[in-house]
């Protein structure tokens, strides 16, 4: 195959079908360096042409809930009361600071879950 980039969705399409025919390459081969570079393109593609958006700090906590069979009771050490924690899951209360430090260190989560991804300009107090 002729390596070139990935313009189109049918370049795309043909890069995943050869990757395909590639994946089970040994490291070493000529086929293994192609199945590289051609993850390489395939993976820039992506990312320009699918991004994913960071999840909703809540909608995060909600699948490391599920993921760790964890209860609503589970979170009141980090939140607060169960009023609290039912407010946060049902986005009528926003996390604070301190309600992601200690998700942070209670749970072993990066903090960077937990805070929005926002364009707002938030003003710096003085």
């Amino acid at each position: 195959m002729i390596i070139r980039p990935i313009r189109t969705e049918k370049d795309y399409d043909e890069v995943m079908n050869r990757i395909d025919k590639l994946i089970d390459a040994k490291p070493g081969t000529p086929e293994y360096d192609e199945l590289e570079v051609l993850s390489v393109l395939s993976e820039a593609y992506e990312e320009e042409n699918y991004p994913i958006d960071a999840p909703d700090p809540i909608e995060a906590l909600k699948c490391i809930m599920e993921w760790r069979n964890l209860e609503i009771s589970d979170f009141e050490p980090y939140i607060g009361t169960k009023s609290m924690v039912s407010e946060l899951f049902n986005h009528k209360r926003k996390l604070t600071l301190n309600m992601i430090i200690r998700l942070k260190k209670g749970l072993g989560i990066s903090a960077d879950l937990l805070v929005p991804d926002t364009d707002e300009v938030i003003p710096i107090a003085v």
